[in-house]
């Protein structure tokens, strides 16, 4: 059991639960979720000091087995003409800067878990009721508006900040004209356009300029969420818990993760050959695939796809496995548990 000093808010569930265990432990659910960062943002730092460190620069680099070291030399950083890597201390700097930011977070996720409170004041700022759908709609336009000023900070890199390596002149660029132009942007997203769906765009003054459209959607989404109330008919559409609510992110994850897995596999512009090697040719067989054109050159293209493909698939059966607990299925029996009902809005929403 853990222990609380509101013995209403004890939990059955096993230590092995995770954060289900602080499904009703505000306080303490923000501290893991800070944590977590601090470990993801502490991975990212040390994997890039080890990459730096193993790094050989007469070899390819997707040859060299490297997770992070290509998607920098992909932003711009420390690449010269025709992708050779001129320098190596923007890698270390970056590497750096992580690893300190991890400090910080990981403090924060420790105080938040041990002495924070349990549970926030639902009427402070980051207090919440899961039931609370006006609140629940406000920390979506949250996540939105920062979703939007990522994609910005991409902008940013591109136009002002050194710019992109661009496979097309085998050279970094400044993207000073991305095209904006909604027949364009919109025409890939509807099929209209390319090879491949969005994944066929083949020029960066494209992508930028898709990230410019999505930037100011995510952005005005955001803040139409957080200045408006979810509508009537929401209410009986959705399930408002903290278990619905996972059930929806794991399947906005797997969805973009099956879209980079289509990106990393046929996109050369975005992942360009010099850093991930060739891309993936479609291969006939009983079903279409995507294959190496050289079986035996396993490149960092080729497994980045297939943990993309399988990360997605389990976080799609994360997915399906919370919506049906969430809608009141025991897996044990098999069946709808006619004394589960699905979580409604709470009063305070109303």
């Amino acid at each position: 059991m853990l222990e609380t000093a509101d013995p209403t808010l004890k939990s059955s569930a096993p230590w092995w639960a995770g954060n289900n265990r602080l499904t009703e432990l505000s306080g303490k659910l923000l501290g893991a979720h800070v944590a977590h960062a601090g470990l993801i943002v502490l991975w990212a730092g040390a994997m890039t000091l080890f990459e730096v460190n193993q790094f050989n620069p007469g070899q390819p680099m997707y040859e060299q087995g490297l997770i992070l070291l290509p998607h920098l030399a992909t932003q711009g950083w420390g690449v010269g003409a025709e992708g050779e890597i001129v320098s190596t201390y923007p890698y270390f700097v970056i590497g750096a800067l992580h690893l300190i930011s991890s400090a910080f977070l990981g403090f924060g996720g420790i105080f938040h878990a041990l002495k924070g409170p349990e549970k926030l004041d639902e009427n402070s700022f980051f207090g919440y009721d899961w039931g609370d759908t006006n609140k629940m709609t406000t920390i979506l336009g949250i996540h939105l508006v920062l979703l939007g000023i990522g994609a910005f900070l991409l902008v940013a890199k591109a136009m002002f900040f050194g710019g992109l390596y661009d496979p097309n002149v085998a050279d970094v660029r400044v993207i000073s004209n991305p095209t904006l132009n909604p027949a364009v942007i919109f025409g890939y997203l509807f099929g209209t356009m390319g090879k491949f769906w969005i994944a066929g765009v083949n020029n960066l003054d494209v992508v930028v300029g898709g990230h410019i459209w999505i930037g100011v959607l995510l952005i005005g989404g955001g803040l139409f969420h957080i200045a408006t109330q979810p509508y009537a008919w929401t209410h009986s559409l959705f399930v408002w818990s903290g278990e619905a609510y996972l059930s929806y992110s794991l399947g906005a994850l797997a969805l973009m993760g099956f879209i980079a897995t289509l990106y990393i596999s046929v996109n050369t512009t975005v992942y360009p050959e010099v850093f991930y090697g060739p891309g993936l040719v479609i291969r006939q067989n009983v079903l279409p695939y995507f294959s190496s054109p050289d079986p035996d050159l396993v490149t960092s293209r080729i497994w980045l796809a297939n943990a993309h493909f399988w990360l997605s698939f389990f976080f799609l059966q994360g997915h399906l496995w919370h919506a049906l607990r969430s809608r009141g299925f025991d897996f044990r029996k098999g069946r709808i548990n006619p004394k589960a009902t699905p979580a409604q809005p709470s009063e305070q929403a109303a």
